[in-house]
């Protein structure tokens, strides 16, 4: 069949596996990024591996998510990755840089490489046609060690796109759009190919905003063609040389077709606390909003913030609304101080924050106590704002800045007549000086560890059977910021397993660490899609620290299952989705690993003796490496 972008990729990086949706496949991996949340982890496992240096094309290390610094911890875990990247030949970019998406899609992603970072918003290099997944931060460390990457060969969906935007509608709303569609599981082994004629019309910076968010789909990936606007983008960043056209064949086969029409698309938003609740912004008309916060990797580009200058210019924010604007780049920054564009942010009583993830990761600018916060973020789960009770919606920039200037909802009808939308300058100013390059030799480079970098536990191999209890009960779309929470409090704790391990559930359930701990070991009942959002490890490698040996769910999420296998924690699927009424926080429950097999069916007994009935998606490598203990053990024995 005609190949689409997508199938092109992976047949130029096919190691092993058959490309039929399903099976198992090995990639060989061209970049990674990491970031600071979750690269100290994979740093530490990357040492553990034993190599002098990395072997893949380009590794970066960003920071961006633990840029408060207060007191030792985050400082000294910038320190540990600066030193560790000039000794492992990895590029570091230091706080305040940018934010590691922007900075990638803007100084390195390149059309038709894979890409994997420990963080589930890289697809965001999508936008230029990069083959870019999130990953768990020891699938990341592997990668640069030169091992293969292992995913399910994902089904390629055509996204038609026709028409062209008007009005206010943004790219945003075309995400929005999807996510209302399909919902926030409908993209789980899928990835979305965009195609047609509309996709002419959109820019790098809209691209990178729809396949940024993408992940909230639960899809392995999203992808754009490289075409005249990619190039145009290529020559602005002055990397014109490093652009290559990749367009599907004519005659490109897809799995599934979803088609949406550009030109009828309005101004969306998605309501709390989930980003497929969308609806239109003028059903919300009179809904008073409390703060609006424009940014993170989804909405910081250029374009977005001159837009946003441009509806500010010569007004004020609302009295009661605060607006906060955090740049994803210093680039983003010097483009705007060009074009005199900081200050009508500023005259219009906007805060203008350093250039981090910041608020999306609930470092600084949380709402008020069940205040209504209208965010152009990716996100928008109960709690990750800081604020437990705010009501946080998604939206675009366009959307975002009318909001808090009228400080309220309102009818897009009543914002007048629509700017036009933002082009490109013909060159933008670089900042590749500022990131540090490592030396050709890092042999005498000292990594420097501070006191809250512990090394990483060794995991016992599972045993042939155990018996425990359903520790903890939860619903459906449990998402890792429920498994552990964001903020700068614990944040910074995400090099010290043993004292992060501490707010595991803390927000779901203050008892359940003092349970696991006087229980020794447990399992976790779940429902549908547990484990969606971040791709942050911890939230398998606390609960595995702390003795949870199993999940039983309805379904899971694609990242989380994988950092499950990884850490040895044995994810079993219900077969009938009813047990899982009939199980209760407390159930004893005998679980025989040896005589579960990989792909099939099998039972596990409850202390009364009934039969609930399991099953399981895993590979026989995969099972074997949840026997082993997890990914590490597994390599070493292999090794060995």
């Amino acid at each position: 069949m005609g190949q689409n972008i997508t199938r092109k990729i992976i047949a130029d990086h096919l190691i092993s596996g058959d490309m039929v949706p399903g099976a198992e496949i090995a990639l060989k991996i061209d970049q990674t990024l990491t970031q600071d949340a979750t690269g100290t982890m994979a740093c530490l496992q990357f040492e553990a591996i034993g190599l002098p240096r990395v072997k893949t094309e380009l590794s970066v290390s960003y920071v961006d998510h633990n840029t408060l610094q207060m007191g030792f911890r985050n400082p000294d875990d910038h320190r540990y990755l600066r030193t560790m990247a000039a000794k492992y030949g990895i590029v570091f970019s230091p706080a305040g840089t940018g934010i590691c998406h922007q900075l990638h899609l803007e100084n390195f992603a390149r059309p038709g490489k894979t890409l994997i970072g420990s963080d589930s918003h890289t697809p965001t290099a999508g936008g230029v046609g990069s083959l870019a997944m999130g990953a768990g931060g020891l699938s990341v460390a592997l990668a640069m060690a030169g091992e293969a990457y292992f995913i399910s060969m994902p089904k390629v969906v055509k996204v038609n796109l026709t028409g062209r935007l008007k009005g206010w509608a943004a790219g945003k709303d075309v995400i929005l759009k999807l996510l209302g569609m399909l919902t926030v599981k409908g993209g789980v082994g899928k990835v979305f190919e965009f195609a047609g004629p509309g996709v002419q019309t959109l820019t790098v910076p809209e691209r990178a905003t729809i396949t940024n968010m993408g992940a909230e789909l639960g899809a392995t990936t999203s992808i754009f063609p490289s075409d005249e606007q990619t190039r145009r983008f290529f020559a602005c960043m002055g990397r014109e040389d490093e652009w290559v056209e990749l367009l599907p064949n004519t005659d490109a086969e897809y799995d599934e077709v979803v088609e949406i029409d550009l030109s009828a698309l309005e101004p969306l938003v998605a309501q709390p606390h989930m980003p497929d609740r969308v609806c239109t912004v003028r059903e919300l008309a009179g809904l008073k909003v409390d703060q609006a916060a424009i940014g993170s990797c989804t909405n910081s580009s250029y374009a977005d913030l001159k837009t946003t200058a441009l509806a500010l210019n010569g007004k004020k924010t609302h009295a009661e609304t605060d607006l906060l604007i955090s740049p994803g780049s210093k680039q983003v920054v010097k483009m705007l101080a060009r074009e005199n564009l900081i200050e009508p942010m500023l005259d219009a009583g906007a805060r203008l924050l350093e250039c981090t993830c910041g608020p999306c990761i609930g470092m600084g600018g949380s709402p008020t106590s069940a205040g209504v916060s209208v965010r152009t973020f990716n996100r928008n789960f109960e709690g990750r704002s800081g604020t437990q009770d705010g009501q946080v919606y998604l939206a675009s920039a366009q959307t975002a800045v009318n909001l808090a200037l009228a400080g309220e909802f309102t009818d897009p009808a009543q914002w007048g007549e629509a700017p036009a939308r933002v082009e490109l300058p013909q060159s933008a100013p670089s900042i590749r000086d500022l990131f540090i390059f490592p030396p050709a030799d890092g042999a005498d480079v000292t990594v420097l560890m501070g006191p809250n970098i512990v090394p990483l536990s060794k995991f016992e191999a599972m045993p042939d059977s155990f018996a425990v209890k359903v520790l903890l009960k939860v619903e459906d779309n449990i998402t890792t910021d429920h498994i552990l929470p964001a903020g700068a409090q614990i944040t910074a704790l995400r090099s010290n397993i043993p004292a992060i391990s501490e707010y595991i559930f803390s927000r779901v359930d203050e008892g359940f660490v003092a349970r696991i701990k006087k229980e020794g070991q447990g399992v976790i009942l779940g429902g549908e899609n547990y484990g969606q959002g971040s791709s942050r490890e911890h939230a398998a490698l606390g609960p595995r620290h702390l003795g949870v040996k199993a999940v039983i769910v309805k379904s899971l999420a694609r990242i989380h299952r994988a950092n499950l296998v990884n850490f040895g924690i044995l994810p079993l699927l219900l077969v009938n989705p009813a047990d899982y009424d009939k199980l209760a926080e407390g159930d004893s429950l005998t679980i025989l690993a040896s005589a579960i097999p990989a792909g099939q069916t099998a039972a596990i007994t409850t202390a009364n003796g009934r039969r609930i009935d399991v099953t399981n998606d895993l590979t026989e490598k995969e099972l074997e490496i949840i026997k082993a203990g997890g990914l590490l053990n597994y390599v070493r024995g292999q090794q060995a």
